[in-house]
């Protein structure tokens, strides 16, 4: 069965645009940080292996369609699964009292650059110590395929917190630029 896309617009108009912010971050080298105490609640980090692009797409959504994750939703299921299902890609899910509240991937495909593709927390665990256990953590496991670089991109539509926090557990800045990225509305057009 093919999960039916939220259609995106192949020539967005400039309304359908937002300007934002975007800033590279790196790591050179695996830091060195305490890793915060667990949460007080029940929390599993699971990987994710030959993900179904279903769950996928629902995670994505679930975590992403605050901060107008778009990128994945205009791809098709064959080229999702491609992306996502490669040996050297990483998904990785954070459960909360055994829900799905988290995501983070890694594309490893590159031996020596390692990319945080993506990194975010469903709404109902945002702001409640979740962040911090949960990054250090996927940055352990990132650090643990011995890249010489790890790489993430964040923008301004993000959380306001997360770019302090990577910064905290060392990342440092690259570039940042002003970018358009196409709006994110979950209704379809008339």
């Amino acid at each position: 069965m093919t999960t039916q896309r939220i259609p995106l617009s192949d020539n967005p108009s400039e309304s359908d645009k937002l300007e934002v912010t975007i800033t590279d971050l790196e790591q050179d080298a695996r830091p060195h940080f305490v890793h915060p105490p667990a949460p007080r609640r029940k929390t599993a980090l699971m990987r994710v292996e030959k993900c179904p692009t279903h769950f996928y797409r629902y995670l994505y959504d679930r975590v992403g369609a605050p901060y107008n994750w778009i990128s994945r939703r205009k791809l098709s299921d064959d080229e999702l699964a491609a992306l996502i299902q490669h040996e050297d890609v990483y998904l990785y899910v954070l459960y909360v009292d055994g829900a799905p509240m988290g995501m983070a991937e890694i594309d490893a495909r590159k031996r020596n650059i390692h990319e945080l593709k993506f990194f975010g927390l469903a709404p109902e665990v945002t702001g409640c110590g979740f962040g911090r256990y949960f990054l250090t953590n996927i940055l352990d496991l990132a650090w643990s395929r011995e890249p010489q670089k790890l790489r993430l991109e964040t923008c301004s539509l993000d959380h306001p917190a997360a770019l302090p926090l990577y910064q905290k557990l060392g990342f440092r800045v690259t570039d940042r630029r002003k970018g358009l990225v196409e709006r994110y509305n979950p209704s379809p057009k008339a």
